[in-house]
């Protein structure tokens, strides 16, 4: 792709402008267009809206710049989604493709990179995992694999989640009895290990099948995830039906235990169609302003799991937009299949196609089926789409009533859109860790939580105030530093955070936003009943006396549960966190003793600790240690008076 930056606002190429790059005061909106116009080129490109702050608005794609950009100096004839862009664009970028195919790959990575406020978003953007018979070992192994293909062997998939990639390993091992074992306990095996003995495995560790025999195996392995079952089961009735005429029945019932996992394989999979070999198929549902896309996964003629999406798009975009729009990002680092279907008609169908073909390195049809076999798929995956969208909104719907409650309870003036959960962990005081969970409308926001470890040298061991103090003053001093000011309905302000803790914990809490100068934030602390019993939780609010809830109240229940889950979250990060220390020696702080000293210092005196005991004498008798570098060793453990 050949880019130039024929247009710039003065916007960075890496993401959203911050507050101190914002420009001179000059036209925005439809006067700012027309400007950015009368320089533009008649050919293919991208194009970006940035708003006065410096905060991408909008990435699109264009066959024609020039009359792409010029259709927004219009003042009617646009939808109030498309108004309000216009009317806040303060500054623009463009970049200059060779072609609209180009254009329509640079404008897929743009938005998932940078996220634009007003782009359809695909949301979850999990890789998909692959089954891989690895092509290094002269035993090959059958595995997981997510990430890039470095690896050598042959990958097969995607599968749409890591049960429908388990469900069939454990499936292919029964009926294959290839290893799954890594390639260290592979070699250090003396005997057979426990798959062996329960037919999952045929042993090539402990030589008890040979090279060809397991070759024979992986080819067996192969021809059924390229597709062909039929004849595999076909072969291994007829070795069966042999060896029960040899009379050897425990080789016969060896296939017919193979025969039986190759049938449950097919049976777990449903659907198998006759006439699409390979293919991805896309049915989008609109209801009540959110739209599912379900994607369903044929490979080899089999069918390989689907997922669910739900992109983030505004209200007044049609459901072929929206599909066109999360196609383009799909395939954005994914190789696509031979055929992609399609539950609609969607705009840059050819492009989309063009472009497919392209980056898989042959053709790739799309399209909307009519009728047979390809229509049927569509139509499952519609009702899946639809089935799945329901329940999402009446998930929304639940959650949406039960942030109403939780106003209603605190005095909230509106249901809150995040909550903010804080708790601490240590053991003793040693290695505290604080985490912050997020909730929100669509239930818990992952990739917002936030793990501090305590870094205060002055915090007595087990202080939680101290802790807590710490933990919220690094968080708010942060936002505050990141926004630029306190509260104004940012998507990053809390409007209510919970403290795991009583009175003591919440005067904490609210001494910290006082000096920070914050009063839109509401505080809570929830304090663990009697003996720690769920349901008889106390709450504590500023001005207001504690309180408990009705014990079925399912307000409760939700509290309960982000309270759970913010103490699931401290203790993982603290057990992550100790986990790493084990792993530290305190010999490796010590200037001037490298790997070869450190190794010698322990083989004399067994121990790191033993060394942190050691006199100088006793230190500079060690083989490689030097009076001087005793004298550090000693100091460093021991201080220097002199130093």
């Amino acid at each position: 792709m050949n880019e130039t930056d024929e247009t710039s606002g003065g916007a960075p190429d890496s993401g959203p402008h911050s507050s101190s790059g914002t420009p001179a005061p000059g036209p925005s909106g439809a006067a700012l267009i027309a400007e950015k116009v009368k320089l533009l080129p008649d050919s293919p490109g991208v194009y970006r809206m940035y708003d006065a702050k410096g905060e991408l608005l909008y990435v699109g794609k264009a066959r024609s710049l020039k009359k792409r950009v010029a259709s927004y100096t219009k003042l009617a004839g646009h939808s109030n989604r498309i108004a309000r862009m216009i009317a806040t664009t303060a500054q623009m970028e463009f970049i200059s493709t060779a072609t609209e195919t180009d254009a329509l790959l640079l404008e897929a990575n743009l938005i998932k990179r940078l996220k634009p406020r007003y782009n359809v978003l695909m949301r979850d953007d999990k890789s998909f995992p692959y089954i891989l018979l690895t092509g290094d070992h002269p035993f090959p192994q059958v595995v997981k694999h997510r990430g890039s293909r470095a690896r050598p062997g042959d990958y097969f998939g995607p599968f749409a989640s890591a049960g429908a990639v388990t469900a069939t390993l454990n499936a292919l091992q029964k009926a294959f009895l290839l290893r799954s074992c890594s390639d260290s306990v592979f070699e250090s095996r003396t005997r057979p290990c426990l798959l062996f003995q329960i037919k999952r495995c045929s042993a090539p560790c402990t030589g008890e099948i040979d090279e060809a025999g397991y070759a024979e195996l992986l080819s067996e392995a192969r021809a059924f995830l390229k597709g062909r079952s039929r004849k595999t089961q076909q072969q291994l009735a007829a070795l069966m039906d042999q060896a029960s005429a040899d009379l050897d029945f425990e080789r016969a019932a060896i296939y017919r235990d193979r025969i039986r996992a190759l049938t449950q394989i097919q049976q777990h999979q449903g659907i198998n169609p006759q006439t699409v070999a390979e293919a991805d198929v896309f049915a989008a549902w609109s209801e009540g302003g959110q739209t599912c896309v379900q994607v369903f996964f044929f490979r080899a003629g089999q069918n390989w799991g689907n997922r669910a999406y739900f992109p983030r798009h505004d209200k007044e975009l049609s459901i072929e937009e929206v599909l066109d729009a999360f196609l383009a990002q799909f395939y954005e680092d994914r190789p696509p299949p031979r055929m992609v279907l399609l539950s609609h008609e969607v705009p840059g169908k050819a492009l989309l196609a063009e472009a497919l073909t392209i980056r898989g390195g042959r053709k790739v049809a799309v399209g909307v089926p009519r009728r047979g076999e390809k229509r049927e798929l569509i139509d499952h995956a519609l009702t899946n789409a639809r089935e799945a969208l329901g329940r999402r909104l009446a998930e929304s719907s639940t959650q949406r009533k039960l942030l109403e409650g939780v106003a209603e309870a605190f005095g909230l003036e509106q249901p809150p859109s995040r909550i903010e959960v804080y708790d601490n962990s240590h053991i003793s005081g040693t290695k505290p860790v604080g985490g912050m969970i997020v909730a929100g409308p669509e239930g818990f926001m992952k990739n917002q939580y936030r793990k501090f470890n305590i870094k205060g040298e002055n915090i007595e061991p087990g202080d939680d105030y101290a802790m807590m103090r710490e933990v919220l003053t690094r968080r708010f001093t942060r936002l505050i530093k990141e926004s630029g000011t306190t509260p104004d309905g940012g998507s990053q302000w809390p409007d209510l955070i919970l403290i795991d803790g009583g009175a003591g914990q919440l005067k904490v809490a609210l001494d910290v936003l006082n000096e920070l100068g914050i009063t839109n934030v509401t505080a809570v602390g929830v304090a663990k009943g009697p003996e720690r019993d769920a349901g008889r939780e106390r709450f504590f609010m500023a001005g207001r006396a504690d309180f408990m809830m009705e014990p079925r109240n399912p307000v409760l229940y939700y509290l309960q549960r982000l309270r759970d889950e913010a103490h699931r979250y401290a203790i993982g990060s603290h057990r992550a966190r100790r986990s790493k220390a084990i792993g530290v020696n305190p010999l490796d702080e010590v200037p001037g003793v490298g790997p070869g000293r450190k190794r010698a210092l322990l083989q004399h005196f067994g121990s790191a600790r033993a060394v942190a005991r050691a006199g100088l004498s006793d230190l500079e008798a060690v083989d490689g240690i030097s009076a001087r570098v005793a004298r550090a060793i000693y100091d460093h453990f021991h201080g220097n008076p002199d130093g």
